[in-house]
C-alpha cells in the first residue's frame, strides 16, 4: 500500500486501533509515503479550476495534514492557513511550509471570524460522520468573508461492476465492525459522503452550492463549489 519509505502493515493496524487524532500523529512521519495523500494530479487540477474563480487574498486548508493542500493556496492567496487537530501532522507541515500560519483546533469547532477568502479541504471528509458535517459547514462558513468560497473535490461512486466499489464497500463495512467493537473509534468511511448529501448540507449551512468536473484520467472527480453569499441569508 505504501512505499518502502512509508509505514509498516503493523504501524498500519497500530495506526487503525487508536483514535483518528493519535493515530494521525502516529502516522505523520511517513504519511506523505502513503497512497492517502491527495495525488499531486488532484492538486494540480484543483489549482487549475480555482485559478479561474480568484482573485483570493487569504485561504485556509481545513484538515490541512501534512501541508498537501498548502500548494494550491500558495499558488493562489497570498496569505494561506492550515488548521488540524493532530500535533503530529502539523510538525510535518510546519516544516514543509514555514511561511505559513499554523493552528490546532478541531475542524467542527474552527476559532475563525470571516478572515478567509478560500477555503478548502482535500481527502479529509471520510472522516466526518453525516451527523457531523453541519458543524464543520458551519466552522466553514463563518471563517470565510462574505462572497468567500469552499472548494474540495470528491470522487464518484464507482460502479457495482467494478473493483473499486467492492473494494470500498468493504473496507466500510470492517470500519464499522471495528467501530463497533472497540474503542476509541477510528472515523473513516468512503461511501458516506455522496454529493447529493454533501451539497444538501452545505446549502443548509448557507452556501450556494454547485459541483464542476475535475478530471484527473481515473476516477471520475467532481470539485464541490460553496459560496457564501455577498450578502448572507443567515445570521453567522
Amino acid at each position: 500500500m505504501s512505499s518502502r519509505q512509508g509505514p509498516t502493515l503493523r504501524e498500519l493496524c497500530v495506526q487503525a486501533l487508536s483514535s483518528v487524532e493519535h493515530g494521525y500523529d502516529l502516522l505523520a512521519p511517513k504519511f506523505d509515503h502513503t497512497p492517502f495523500r491527495t495525488p499531486d494530479s488532484i492538486l494540480r487540477a484543483t489549482t487549475d479550476a480555482l485559478a479561474e474563480l480568484g482573485p483570493f487574498e487569504r485561504g485556509l486548508d481545513v484538515c490541512c495534514g501534512t501541508g498537501a493542500g498548502l500548494g494550491v493556496l500558495r499558488a493562489l492567496c497570498r496569505r494561506s492557513t492550515g488548521v488540524d487537530f493532530s500535533t503530529g501532522m502539523l510538525a510535518q507541515a510546519r516544516a514543509a511550509y514555514p511561511d505559513a500560519t499554523w493552528v490546532r483546533a478541531d475542524a467542527r469547532a474552527m476559532p475563525f471570524a470571516e478572515g478567509f477568502d478560500l477555503a478548502v479541504t482535500f481527502g479529509a471528509m471520510g472522516h466526518f460522520l453525516p451527523a457531523e458535517r453541519p458543524a464543520l459547514f458551519d466552522g466553514v462558513y463563518r471563517a470565510l468573508r462574505p462572497g468567500g468560497l469552499f472548494a474540495f473535490p470528491v470522487g464518484a461512486m464507482p460502479p457495482p461492476t467494478s473493483v473499486a466499489y467492492w473494494g470500498t464497500l468493504g473496507f466500510d463495512l470492517a470500519m464499522r465492525v471495528r467501530n463497533a467493537v472497540w474503542r476509541p473509534p477510528f472515523v473513516m468511511y468512503y461511501r458516506t459522503n455522496q454529493r447529493p448529501a454533501v451539497l444538501a448540507d452545505l446549502t443548509m449551512a448557507g452556501f450556494s452550492a454547485s459541483t464542476v468536473a475535475l478530471p484527473d484520467g481515473g476516477i471520475t472527480y467532481q470539485l464541490v463549489l460553496a459560496r457564501k453569499p455577498v450578502t448572507p441569508s443567515r445570521s453567522s
